[in-house]
Protein backbone atom coordinates (compact mmCIF):
# COMPACT_ATOMS: atom_id res chain seq x y z
CA UNK A 1 0.00 0.00 0.00
CA UNK A 2 1.49 3.25 -0.74
CA UNK A 3 1.83 6.08 1.93
CA UNK A 4 -0.47 8.64 1.41
CA UNK A 5 2.06 11.65 2.44
CA UNK A 6 6.27 11.14 2.45
CA UNK A 7 7.20 8.98 5.81
CA UNK A 8 9.85 9.61 7.78
CA UNK A 9 12.03 8.25 10.21
CA UNK A 10 11.67 4.55 11.08
CA UNK A 11 8.66 4.48 8.84
CA UNK A 12 10.33 5.53 6.16
CA UNK A 13 13.16 2.66 7.24
CA UNK A 14 10.50 -0.02 7.23
CA UNK A 15 8.60 0.98 4.37
CA UNK A 16 11.99 0.91 2.37
CA UNK A 17 13.01 -2.75 3.60
CA UNK A 18 9.66 -3.93 2.77
CA UNK A 19 9.97 -2.31 -0.65
CA UNK A 20 13.92 -3.02 -1.44
CA UNK A 21 13.63 -5.44 -3.70
CA UNK A 22 11.76 -3.48 -6.13
CA UNK A 23 14.35 -1.06 -6.37
CA UNK A 24 14.54 2.65 -5.39
CA UNK A 25 11.68 4.00 -7.46
CA UNK A 26 9.25 1.68 -6.76
CA UNK A 27 10.65 1.89 -3.06
CA UNK A 28 10.49 6.34 -2.89
CA UNK A 29 6.92 5.69 -4.47
CA UNK A 30 5.68 3.23 -1.69
CA UNK A 31 6.47 5.35 0.88
CA UNK A 32 4.86 8.60 -0.27
CA UNK A 33 7.43 10.33 -2.39
CA UNK A 34 6.35 9.65 -5.64
CA UNK A 35 9.15 10.43 -8.43
CA UNK A 36 10.91 12.53 -6.03
CA UNK A 37 13.94 10.01 -5.66
CA UNK A 38 16.14 12.01 -4.55
CA UNK A 39 13.95 13.39 -1.46
CA UNK A 40 13.27 9.60 -0.64
CA UNK A 41 17.00 8.71 -0.34
CA UNK A 42 18.17 12.14 1.68
CA UNK A 43 14.81 11.19 4.65
CA UNK A 44 16.08 7.30 4.47
CA UNK A 45 19.50 8.00 4.91
CA UNK A 46 18.61 10.86 7.60
CA UNK A 47 16.56 8.28 9.30
CA UNK A 48 18.99 5.65 9.04
CA UNK A 49 22.10 8.14 10.69
CA UNK A 50 19.58 8.74 13.37
CA UNK A 51 19.42 5.48 14.54
CA UNK A 52 23.15 4.71 13.63
CA UNK A 53 22.61 2.64 10.69
CA UNK A 54 25.10 3.17 8.30
CA UNK A 55 23.59 1.88 4.32
CA UNK A 56 25.16 3.21 1.37
CA UNK A 57 22.04 1.81 -0.77
CA UNK A 58 18.70 0.65 -0.29
CA UNK A 59 19.95 -2.92 -0.61
CA UNK A 60 21.49 -2.73 2.49
CA UNK A 61 18.60 -2.64 4.36
CA UNK A 62 18.12 -5.80 3.21
CA UNK A 63 20.10 -8.73 5.63
CA UNK A 64 20.59 -12.12 5.05
CA UNK A 65 17.76 -12.86 7.54
CA UNK A 66 15.32 -11.48 5.04
CA UNK A 67 16.44 -13.35 2.28
CA UNK A 68 16.61 -16.71 3.87
CA UNK A 69 13.02 -16.08 5.41
CA UNK A 70 11.68 -15.28 2.02
CA UNK A 71 12.91 -17.84 0.18
CA UNK A 72 12.15 -20.52 3.13
CA UNK A 73 8.66 -21.98 1.53
CA UNK A 74 5.30 -22.66 2.94
CA UNK A 75 5.42 -24.02 6.61
CA UNK A 76 2.58 -26.81 7.08
CA UNK A 77 2.00 -27.56 10.81
CA UNK A 78 -0.81 -28.70 12.36
CA UNK A 79 -3.82 -27.06 14.02
CA UNK A 80 -3.16 -27.97 17.54
CA UNK A 81 -0.98 -30.44 19.01
CA UNK A 82 -3.09 -33.34 19.54
CA UNK A 83 -3.95 -33.25 15.65
CA UNK A 84 -0.48 -34.40 14.28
Amino acid sequence: MTASEPLTGTDVIDCAKASAEQGVEAAARQCGYGEDVASFQQELKQACDKINVEIETLGDLVTEQDEIAENRGVEVAPETRRNL
